[in-house]
């Protein structure tokens, strides 16, 4: 798919060293800023999620505690 997109000249410029440097083209330096930061937010959500456990208790004993808790009824 082709898309444009407003960059500010010196990032321009930066990805045209760049670009020499690595014999590659600004469009596949482009392609791969894009996939690395796509894996970075699918990591972070990742990272994310488990930052809903605490870490404090292990699986088994919130089950065992969540079960007592029915118990007590």
């Amino acid at each position: 798919m082709r898309t444009i997109v407003d960059l500010p000249e010196r990032h321009v410029e930066a990805l045209d060293r760049l670009a020499a440097q690595r014999r590659e083209s600004r469009t596949a330096l482009v392609r791969e800023a894009v996939d690395v930061y796509l894996e970075g937010q699918a990591v972070a959500g990742r990272q994310a999620a488990f930052g809903g456990w605490d870490g404090d208790e292990d699986g088994l004993a919130v089950q065992r505690r969540l079960c007592g808790e029915w118990d007590d009824r």
